[in-house]
């Protein structure tokens, strides 16, 4: 039986993820792909909760956690705009666009985290956001330098907003080529 590498995710519209691609192509053009990993666009997503690598057999217990939490949860909207990078500016590692998120989206996250911490997974911080791009891991001081001189240059302001309606369990497989990302199940929310 061979395990299978998940996350918890909402997804983005289409439309926004194409802003989102306008908004950070001079990002693109500046930094390149030789110190930054991109996300492809039809890979952003919020992440609620990455799981790992999970049994077959967990699924079900999985489905079961998203049917619950998205029955209590009302369908609401997400405020997407805004640059940052974690862990701070001056040594980023991962590029993101922010999100104002409304109480919602908080409780949805708080639902299937308590859900999943029932079923062994560990705690983790939530911090919702969008990524874009992360830093190679063999970027130097001066590339760094280069990264936090374009992320301050770059305004990125209100892409707009998204309505959130439902909530994803998806299969992460790693390829050569990047991350394949596969819907594996899909809870709406209540309207």
């Amino acid at each position: 039986m061979s395990l299978l590498r998940t996350f918890i995710a909402v997804e983005i519209p289409s439309q926004v993820q194409k802003k989102i691609q306008e908004a950070v192509e001079p990002l693109h053009k500046e930094l390149g792909s030789s110190l930054i990993r991109w996300v492809p666009t039809q890979n952003i997503h919020i992440t609620l909760k990455f799981l790992g690598d999970v049994s077959p057999a967990s699924v079900d217990h999985l489905t079961q956690i998203l049917r619950t939490e998205a029955d209590a949860c009302p369908t609401f909207d997400i405020h997407i705009g805004g640059l940052g990078s974690f862990p701070s500016l001056k040594r980023p590692r991962v590029l993101f666009i922010g999100i104002q998120a409304p109480a919602e989206l908080e409780a949805l996250y708080r639902g299937i985290e308590s859900a999943c911490a029932r079923l062994g997974y560990e705690k983790r911080d939530f911090s919702p956001h969008l990524t874009i791009g992360r830093v190679k891991q063999d970027a130097s001081v001066t590339d760094q330098q280069k990264i936090r001189h374009a992320l301050e240059g770059t305004t990125i302001d209100s892409l707009g907003t998204a309505r959130v309606n439902s909530v994803h369990l998806y299969k992460s497989e790693l390829k050569p080529s990047g991350s394949v990302y596969t819907q594996i199940y899909s809870a709406p929310l209540t309207k």
